[in-house]
């Protein structure tokens, strides 16, 4: 039997490349497009030194419909796309909203096109925990209203989930997946992949690492006044292996038609909310390295407190966080490591 093809767009990045190996052990064959604005093109080799294959890698931007339609008549048997291309720093897409809006909005549009054109049974939609806003309940089940968004970056997100509902309700042929995650961190276990940011690490952990690692000076808490036990705000931390993990089991129930609804909505996250000073210390306690801080103003754009019930995707997905955060965290500091060429 053939293989299954799955693009990856925005497949170098971070979780795009965690998924990639995922999908790979899985059995599937990848495709990735990206255009490397925010990776390196040495993930390739990474992928490929873990799972002993060579995805097929297209350079080019999700927003060129041409090269998209050159992609597509090449690569005749995409059965799934997972897409993942989009600028995602929350503080960036406050001072470049229109950036934000071109990149992940006009990428999407031109993916459901291509569904449509060329076969395509179903996309895993990479979303969001942001389309919540600041939630009124917390956990936050899949039912909690959709508030308006608090930055650029998280009304994109909201934006293409409109989209693709309305697309479906347009009676196109194809289901959606939409996964809408917390707060990736870690890396794979192997320190071959992890979180590679250009330039200044706008995502906490890469920071945390590098202030850990001498390379940054300290890390900034943006505000320690907020209403959480000692200040700082909250988050779901999640493994990107297990995150990947729920990518894959997406994409099969998508193929295998697991589901009637041609749209579905699943939390990926753990269901533990930890907030920022917590993660510091989980992570010297793991380490035994110690991370030079300071407290600084609130952020714009930020959300004060937001964890997952991820029972849903634990019932109907078959899918459940199972990494404990120390060991996510002492991954994250052996990928930093590697990158500075040390050993732990």
């Amino acid at each position: 039997m053939r293989k299954h093809n799955i693009l990856v767009t925005g497949g170098m990045g971070y979780i795009g490349s965690h998924t990639t190996v995922e999908l790979l052990e899985a059995g599937y064959d990848v495709t990735i497009v990206d255009d490397l604005s925010n990776s390196n093109p040495t993930v390739l080799d990474g992928i490929e030194k873990i799972t002993g294959q060579r995805p097929t890698f297209y350079q080019e931007s999700c927003n060129d419909l041409d090269a998209m339609e050159e992609i597509f008549a090449k690569e005749k048997n995409i059965s799934g796309i997972i897409h993942f291309a989009a600028s995602k720093a929350v503080g960036e897409s406050v001072q470049k909203p229109l950036l934000y809006y071109r990149n992940n909005i006009v990428s999407l549009l031109n993916m459901l096109e291509m569904m449509e054109k060329h076969d395509v049974k179903g996309i895993v939609f990479s979303s969001s925990c942001t389309v919540y806003g600041q939630p009124k309940q917390l956990p936050v089940t899949e039912s909690a209203p959709i508030l308006p968004a608090t930055s650029p970056y998280g009304n994109t997100k909201q934006i293409n989930e409109e989209i693709i509902a309305d697309a479906i309700h347009a009676g196109v042929p194809y289901k959606a997946v939409i996964l809408r995650y917390f707060n990736p961190i870690g890396g794979h276990e192997s320190a071959i992949i992890g979180e590679l940011p250009t330039g200044v690490p706008q995502n906490l952990i890469p920071y945390l690492t590098q202030a850990a690692a001498g390379v940054r000076k300290e890390l900034t808490v943006f505000g320690d006044d907020y209403d959480t036990p000692d200040g700082s705000c909250i988050r779901d931390y999640i493994d990107v292996v297990d995150l990947a993990k729920a990518h894959v089991r997406a994409v099969e129930r998508m193929l295998n038609n697991e589901s009637k609804e041609q749209v579905e909505y699943f939390n990926i996250g753990t269901g533990h909310g930890v907030s920022v000073l917590e993660l510091i210390h989980t992570f010297e306690k793991a380490t035994g390295v110690k991370v030079p801080h300071k407290i600084g103003p609130r952020r714009e754009g930020d959300i004060e407190q937001v964890w997952a019930d991820p029972t849903h995707a634990n019932k109907v997905l078959g899918w459940k966080a199972v990494k404990p955060l120390d060991e996510t965290l002492r991954n994250a500091w052996k990928w930093q490591l590697k990158i500075r060429g040390q050993q732990m």
